[in-house]
């Protein structure tokens, strides 16, 4: 059935937000602050261990690396396509309509949490090959193995930052499904190239929604999302 990856993520999604909310409903504040702070380091370092996977590499010479003048390039054009589209604002609004729907006013967390576990479990190159492999083939073993993974991410998440996180099964619907649906326009474009700038560059953005985890809101991650885009069509050129 075409299409059942996405579904199996949303329910790993959905299903880590349930436990996550009967976990963290049991936790003291500085219990789920602690926790945030470690959600937050290894969020970070999933990032770094991405990054460092497609930028080195081992030669005769030694450790080289490469992809800079791609990375520059796609995150410096990313960051004006995406401020100019304002990303941000606009899932943050998207977060704002959910709580008032949700009846969720009196969660000060909420949009936090839904804008961080959307980004952590929709970037990366597992969410747009499982999409691709489960339209054209009908492979949802991708997107199984990805459920998996985010199902353990959201219950720690959601037991840190709130409901709010429940609610990144949305974005993670719409996004892999899309995919899922225009698979075999966008198969020809996925070059192992383009896999491996989309990987890099993914990478990085989900190292920063680790730094903000930590430090705050100190990168408009929303706002770089194009850069994903750019690296793609940078492997094309």
């Amino acid at each position: 059935m075409i299409g059942l990856g996405t579904i199996i993520n949303v329910a790993g999604i959905l299903v880590g937000g349930l436990g996550g909310m009967l976990f963290g409903n049991r936790l003291e504040k500085r219990y789920q602050d602690t926790l945030t702070s470690a959600v937050g380091i290894s969020v970070m370092f999933l990032g770094i261990g991405g990054c460092m996977e497609k930028m080195l590499a081992v030669t005769q010479e030694g450790l080289t690396s490469g992809g800079t003048m791609m990375m520059i390039g796609s995150f410096s054009i990313g960051a004006i396509l995406g401020e100019w589209l304002n990303l941000d604002d606009h899932m943050e609004q998207f977060g704002e309509w959910l709580k008032k729907k949700t009846k969720s006013d009196g969660d000060a967390g909420f949009v936090d949490g839904f804008v961080t576990a959307s980004l952590t479990v929709c970037i990366g190159a597992m969410a747009v090959v499982g999409a691709i492999q489960d339209g054209i083939l009908g492979d949802y073993s991708i997107l199984a193995a990805k459920a998996v993974l985010d199902l353990i991410i959201i219950v720690i998440m959601t037991a840190s930052m709130g409901k709010g996180c429940i609610f990144s099964a949305i974005p993670v619907a719409i996004f892999q499904g899309s995919i899922t649906l225009l698979s075999r326009l966008i198969e020809p474009l996925m070059t192992e190239e383009a896999l491996a700038n989309l990987s890099l560059t993914g990478s990085m953005l989900i190292f920063c929604v680790g730094l903000n985890l930590i430090w705050g809101k100190k990168v408009k991650v929303a706002n770089l999302l194009p850069a994903i885009v750019v690296a793609v069509v940078w492997s094309l050129l």
